[in-house]
């Protein structure tokens, strides 16, 4: 069983920053990524970010150049670093790793960008 634990969410003014973090833990095997997804109240869940085991990384066209995932050197975690934040990214951000037997999610945490 994986479980994988998000912090750092919050409440932000536009232009604001904040950096989430996902530390996963169980088993955990081979190669895998891990990343991040989001769900706006009345929309869909989808892709922000992921991190590949070699270190690639794929971004939403809507939050590439302000946001920047990463992952831990020595452990099973992952980042992500959100800049110039807009309301548009007010949503509930989950942490996904994804391994060959299957993807798991986190809880969630709730970002809110408002003034």
């Amino acid at each position: 069983q994986v479980r994988l634990v998000e912090s750092g969410g919050g409440l932000v003014q536009p232009g604001g920053s904040l950096r989430l973090s996902c530390a996963a833990s169980g088993s955990i095997f081979g190669n895998y990524a891990m990343g991040w997804h989001r769900q706006a109240p009345g929309k869909q869940r989808e892709l922000v970010a992921v991190i590949s085991s070699g270190g690639r990384t794929v971004y939403a066209d809507s939050v590439k150049g302000r946001f920047t995932i990463s992952r831990g050197s020595a452990v099973n975690a992952v980042y992500l670093r959100m800049n110039t934040l807009k309301p548009d990214d007010t949503a509930v951000y989950y942490c996904i790793l994804s391994m060959i037997e299957g993807v798991h999610w986190g809880q969630g945490t709730q970002v809110t960008v408002s003034s």
